[in-house]
């Protein structure tokens, strides 16, 4: 059997993801409406850091799943360069969405916080507080969280142009399609 569409999990996946990384950049700015030391400050960055933890956590059970289930083929009208570039953007993008949430790790750490997941679980930093070094890093967290979202809009826009100008079905394997799920016994 030719698979010709991701499956209803790893779609629910892709798209959970996606609201996840914007929704998680969106939150950074929610700390600019509060004043230093407001506790709703600290609140959002316990949020921040909750909702990281979980892309984390959704990006490694994605990889899991094309691992297990794989990814449909290209269609066979792409030309080498586009294949090329296509690859790059995924090998971008799943990396930037493991190394963001990875940084920011190191980034609570290094200032001295404990690593907190909803509340369900705390690890305790294993490394002294160093706010020196934590601002670098900041830097180099917010650096990899504008690539994430830079490297997604060429995606959207890569799959618009697929759907809209070249009518490939590209866009159609990741969109949610219950009929064509069933079709090619891909429904869980």
């Amino acid at each position: 059997m030719t698979v010709t569409a991701y499956s209803p999990a790893q779609k629910s996946l892709h798209w959970l993801i996606a609201l996840l990384i914007v929704g998680l950049y969106l939150l950074t700015f929610g700390e600019e409406f509060y004043e230093r030391g407001h506790p709703m400050r600290a609140t959002i960055w316990w949020l921040h850091i909750s909702f990281g933890l979980l892309l984390l956590g959704l990006v490694l059970a994605r990889l899991g799943l094309r691992l297990v289930r794989g990814i449909p083929a290209l269609p066979p009208t792409m030309t080498p360069a586009e294949r090329g570039a296509s690859h790059l953007v995924h090998l971008g993008l799943y990396a930037l969405m493991l190394a963001v949430p990875l940084i920011g790790v190191v980034l609570t750490w290094l200032r001295g916080d404990t690593l907190t997941f909803f509340g369900l679980f705390s690890i305790p930093s294993p490394v002294a507080a160093d706010r020196t070094l934590g601002r670098s890093v900041k830097e180099i967290h917010e650096l990899a969280a504008n690539l994430i979202l830079a490297l997604a809009a060429l995606h959207m826009a890569a799959a618009l142009w697929h759907h809209l100008v070249r009518r490939d079905g590209v866009l159609g394997r990741m969109l949610p399609d219950r009929q064509a799920d069933r079709e090619t016994g891909l429904a869980d």
